[in-house]
């Protein structure tokens, strides 16, 4: 399973365009583009991909399954296990 979501994270990674790539601190390799991103892990094998569109909401897609939708510090997260997770303005919260 590591080396598939390894190889997803990799594909990803390259079909950026103009891509612009580091290592953080933390070892992950992080590249983006200014709209569009690609993170691995080298130590879990899992990567994460996000998107931002012309309306600045940014949605983030694990290799796990997960999914975001953000915007300004709120937002709604979807993970794997289907718990849906929203942060508003003035409260926060989790549905199973």
């Amino acid at each position: 399973m590591r080396v598939i979501a390894m190889m997803v994270c990799m594909f990803l990674a390259s079909s950026l365009f103009a891509q612009d790539c580091v290592k953080n601190a933390r070892g992950e390799t992080v590249c983006g583009n200014g709209r569009t991103a690609a993170a691995g892990n080298p130590n879990t094998g899992r990567g994460a991909a996000a998107h931002t569109n012309s309306n600045g909401v940014t949605t983030t897609q694990t290799a796990s399954g997960g999914k975001a939708k953000t915007k300004n510090g709120r937002g709604v997260a979807q993970g794997p296990n289907g718990k849906t997770c929203a942060k508003g303005k003035y409260e926060a919260g989790c549905t199973k």
